[in-house]
């Protein structure tokens, strides 16, 4: 199994260059015809969302959207699935950063009780405590 660098969704899900998106797409068709799955790692997820924000600006509801989206394609295997489930539920209930929701979910997830933070709007959630 391969995995998939965070500019390769980014072209898939943007398309905003012709010859990448036409490679990325084609990937995702071969991948799924010959039934090989290709993996995302979480940190690429957090990159992600990154990168459509701040260079991208794509507003949240639609960042999610397209989370989502990737999540329902079967050739595409999530590290941490239930996480990032978990982290667009919260993140739809709530106006924390998204890095630092995922940043939080991913910590739960682990048996952490709370992440320990300078950043004061982090901490006014409950994934999230000051220090």
């Amino acid at each position: 199994m391969n995995a998939l660098d965070t500019n390769v969704l980014v072209r898939f899900l943007v398309q905003d260059d012709g010859n990448q998106c036409a490679r990325v797409n084609r990937l995702l068709h071969d991948a799924e015809r010959d039934k090989k799955s290709l993996f995302v790692p979480l940190l690429v997820v957090l990159e992600l969302i990154w990168v459509l924000q701040s260079v991208y600006e794509v507003e949240r509801r639609e960042l999610l959207e397209a989370i989502a989206s990737l999540l329902q394609l079967p050739v595409l295997e999530f590290e941490k699935k239930t996480v990032i489930r978990e982290f667009i539920r919260s993140a739809n209930q709530s106006s924390s950063g998204l890095a630092d929701l995922l940043i939080g979910e991913s910590s739960k997830a682990s048996g952490c009780e709370a992440v320990l933070t300078f950043d004061k709007d982090a901490s006014k959630t409950p994934l999230f405590r000051a220090l």
